[in-house]
């Protein structure tokens, strides 16, 4: 059921992006990599949404800089993810998460949602608050967001943060808190950043399992 795609963004780029479900399936949503690539588990979470009866689709973000670029998570491999991410122009990686969004609109689907980690997760953000082309995002430990929580969604949000999260501070989480008092935010108090993804040092099951109830829950009440 998966299979990797090329997306054309609306300045002309082409991205690849890694498909799984197709367009029968229920419910679409754009699943947003982290700072380290489509990696196995980006790819994971998109065909755990497909078993679920979504039309998942994640972009390839760092396309624009070289193909099929993926970055471990220890090391200098992580130094090498970090420095690329630092490297990209951020308008041009909401264009490619966008160029996502219109392939599931133009596939048929009416109503399409947002799943981003990390980097992925304040682009969730920029997608609920900068465009109007979804129904509905979540974030997993977005840095960034407070700095950028003024801006009003156009669609409903849910937040997860880590509570010993050493990339985002707990002065960001009640900032957000208090620019956006009636959004779904959670905090899970044992876990660090990157919390949800098996492949990191930082993984804490418990609050993934929960974190991951919740989105699809939320998910499947919005979209």
């Amino acid at each position: 059921m998966s299979r990797i795609e090329t997306l054309t963004a609306s300045d002309g780029h082409h991205l690849s992006a890694y498909i799984a479900g197709d367009a029968g399936a229920e419910r679409a949503i754009v699943v947003i990599q982290e700072a380290f690539g489509v990696t196995p588990y980006i790819r994971t979470v998109c065909d755990r949404l497909a078993e679920l009866g979504y039309h998942a689709v994640a972009p390839a973000l760092y396309d624009r800089v070289k193909r099929d670029l993926i970055f471990g998570y220890e090391g200098e491999a992580y130094k090498k993810g970090i420095e690329t991410y630092a490297s990209c122009d951020q308008a041009d990686a909401l264009l490619d998460v966008s160029a996502a969004a219109d392939y599931l609109q133009q596939a048929g689907h009416k109503r399409v949602g947002a799943i981003g980690f990390c980097w992925g997760g304040l682009l969730s953000w920029r997608m609920a608050t900068q465009t109007q082309k979804l129904q509905a995002a979540v974030s997993w430990y977005g840095g960034g967001i407070a700095a950028e929580s003024h801006a009003a969604p156009h669609c409903p949000v849910q937040l997860h943060f880590g509570g010993q999260d050493t990339h985002i501070p707990h002065t960001d989480i009640l900032t957000i808190r208090q620019n956006q008092p009636d959004l779904e935010l959670f905090v899970y108090d044992q876990a660090g950043h990157g919390f949800g993804c098996f492949d990191r040092s930082s993984y804490n099951e418990d609050a993934a399992s929960l974190a991951w109830q919740r989105s699809v829950d939320f998910l499947s009440q919005n979209i």
